[in-house]
């Protein structure tokens, strides 16, 4: 298998560029709103987070609202989103531990310092922290969900089953500065629409060439 390297990391953004393009969400500066909408995104689409989280904004005038509230009022609101027993006490918790701050002191903040102050959140993880300081601040971090674990490990950036802190760690350090977001969102692009779990469309994939597994997969057939 081929090593990863970095110029072989920018030929698959290169690749992914030409199907997808280039996407653009500039720094919109609500780490708190990212902090929960990335908790509600756990184990649903993206269609089915908005909604839940739009039911909660309307629901309630403010975080602390919700922080106060009874649980099952938030998990009323939050239902479409899947999962809402666990996903609402966590937001609770992590809003009670807040007590108020808006996190609004991480854009000043380095990202292992932005890193350490959401990882001592209840139940924020390294994926979770990343996709606050990526999106909310632009800040230098990948986030590795699912669907880029996968995608990177069948391409051979990554060890195969890796933990899933070597594999932010790896992704990082493989990923051109500035370009954290691309690559990140157009691997998810990748995940969901072609490089799928169970069965890959490795006969549509634009990276079969580069891609030692899916040429394993056709020397099999």
């Amino acid at each position: 298998m081929e090593e990863p390297n970095r110029a072989r990391v920018r030929r698959i953004r290169d690749r992914l560029r030409e199907v997808y393009g280039r996407p653009i969400a500039p720094p919109h500066e609500r780490p708190l709103d990212e902090l929960i909408l990335t908790v509600l995104s756990q184990s649903t689409n993206d269609r089915n987070r908005d909604v839940a989280f739009l039911r909660l904004r309307d629901r309630f005038p403010s975080w602390e609202a919700v922080r106060d509230a009874p649980n099952a009022e938030v998990e009323a609101a939050i239902r479409p989103g899947g999962i809402s027993k666990v996903k609402s006490a966590r937001i609770q918790d992590i809003l009670r531990e807040l007590d108020g701050d808006d996190l609004s002191g991480l854009k000043d903040a380095t990202v292992e310092e932005g890193r350490a102050r959401l990882t001592a959140l209840p139940g924020v993880g390294r994926k979770t922290a990343a996709c606050v300081l990526l999106f909310a601040y632009g800040k230098r971090d990948v986030p590795v969900d699912t669907h880029v674990s996968r995608v990177g490990t069948r391409l051979g950036l990554f060890r195969e089953k890796a933990p899933f802190e070597e594999l932010h760690d790896e992704m990082l350090a493989l990923t051109p500065k500035g370009q954290e977001l691309e690559l990140h969102v157009n691997l998810l692009r990748h995940g969901r629409r072609t490089c799928h779990a169970r069965r890959p469309m490795c006969d549509e994939c634009a990276l079969l060439r580069m891609c030692p597994t899916g040429y394993n997969l056709r020397q099999a057939d």
